[in-house]
């Protein structure tokens, strides 16, 4: 009587399936929020410098992220290809994470000294030079695009804000760091971290960070 009760009752039937996707989110997400595993950062991992935070700002603005995932799931036929699967420890310091599923690109989490800091400046200035089937963009404004300390200094003092770990010191050293530097060598320095921070603490059963990707 009562389910053929909610069921003609559209309103009444909306109002409990909500709350039944509620408690069930709830269940699934608040847990995690109390496990080190997700909330610390993974064995390795550390906050971005000034040239490669300056490098994700601009992977975030040029979206990059749309076409390239920065996650690998654990499945074989992924971690063959694209190395060791993701780990949440891995994004603490991320604000916002990358992960996403969209791939109209290879998966870029591992992609960190696969490929020379040339190869890199080849393939933003034309991929076609380097992978001529590609279908990406070039970005060649990107090599005569300066970049702004104190942006960057003001992003590590919000980060600091999130439980970044930035320091004073961290902070001061900006300027040096992007001295003369281009947001082309920023997006390349950025690229060359990915994965390369636990790429010596992966578990030995499991295919280590960067290797077996193919681009």
């Amino acid at each position: 009587m009562l389910q053929a009760k909610i069921e003609k009752n559209v309103g009444l039937m909306a109002i409990l399936i909500a709350v039944a996707i509620s408690f069930g989110g709830l269940a699934e997400i608040v847990p995690l929020m109390f496990e080190a595993n997700t909330t610390q950062p993974a064995p390795g991992v550390k906050p971005l410098n000034g040239l490669q935070l300056a490098g994700r700002g601009v992977y975030v603005h040029e979206g990059c992220y749309n076409c390239h995932s920065q996650m690998i799931r654990t499945l074989r036929f992924e971690t063959q290809r694209y190395g060791h699967y993701s780990l949440a420890g891995e994004s603490v310091y991320d604000h916002p994470f990358l992960w996403g599923s969209k791939r109209t690109g290879p998966d870029l989490a591992r992609v960190g000294g696969k490929y020379s800091d040339a190869w890199h400046r080849a393939h933003l200035m034309n991929p076609r030079d380097v992978v001529p089937e590609s279908n990406m963009p070039g970005f060649p404004w990107l090599a005569k695009e300066p970049i702004d300390a104190k942006d960057i200094q003001a992003r590590m003092h919000v980060l600091r804000e999130l439980n970044v770990p930035y320091t004073d010191a961290d902070i001061a050293k900006v300027p040096t760091e992007v001295k003369g530097k281009t947001s082309m060598d920023a997006l390349v320095a950025y690229l060359q971290n990915l994965g390369t921070d636990i790429a010596r603490n992966a578990p030995a059963n499991n295919p280590q960070p960067g290797k077996g990707a193919t681009p």
